[in-house]
């Protein structure tokens, strides 16, 4: 993992994600959230997540802004008749003191595993129909349309008492094959696929970022 965390293959520590190819029963809705990024030995940053539909689907995306400094990832995605995401169009850049990178994956590249952005919806969508209960294996494109992988399992419900309220999330930890000394605990809201009510990122035991929902906005 990279050590800038604002760029986009670390963009918000949420970005490694994730995908599932699996068919899932609980819809997407429409949501305006914003969250609270602390990072060690970065400053704190603030994000705004919006879904939203479009003319044939979904769009996700995400931001920050800090003096010098912002980040934005973007994909759409479609639902097909079973339910399943697939992904239309990705984009991401970031701007660092002058230094500026963007990149984008057009519908071709992402036949076979979709984006982060819509793999967000895809995955927390998966765990909330509890659609894989053990040996749970993901795929998903990065940044850079590099293929990559991870393993989570489902934790069980907690209630949480966040700056936007309090709300019962379905926890689940995602880790990466090949790292064993790193991990991920999510807070999925059951009835809001994508969202993230919380995110902590672990290293060798130790609790390096955490991202929490300070605003929701949602029909």
């Amino acid at each position: 993992m990279p050590a800038l965390p604002l760029r986009p293959s670390w963009l918000l520590p949420l970005l490694l994600l994730l995908a599932g190819s699996a068919a899932a029963a609980t819809p997407p809705q429409p949501f305006d959230a914003r969250y609270h990024l602390q990072v060690s030995g970065w400053p704190d940053a603030d994000i705004q997540h919006q879904l939203q539909r479009t003319g044939i689907g979904w769009q996700s995306e995400m931001s920050t802004k800090l003096p010098g400094i912002s980040g934005h990832e973007m994909g759409r995605f479609r639902l097909d008749e079973d339910g399943r995401v697939h992904s239309l169009y990705y984009a991401s850049g970031y701007s660092l003191l002058g230094i500026q990178r963007s990149y984008r994956l057009e519908r071709d590249a992402l036949q076979t595993w979709p984006d982060r952005q819509s793999a967000l919806v895809a995955l927390s969508r998966q765990a909330i129909d509890g659609n894989c209960t053990s040996d749970c294996r993901v795929h998903y494109l990065d940044h850079r349309g590099r293929e990559e992988r991870i393993d989570y399992r489902l934790l069980g419900r907690e209630t949480l008492d966040l700056p936007a309220g309090r709300f019962e999330a379905l926890r689940v930890e995602v880790t990466e094959p090949d790292e064993p000394d790193r991990r991920l605990v999510f807070d999925f809201l059951p009835r809001l696929p994508g969202l993230l009510l919380s995110v902590a990122y672990y290293r060798d035991g130790e609790r390096r970022s955490h991202l929490t929902l300070t605003r929701l906005d949602s029909p």
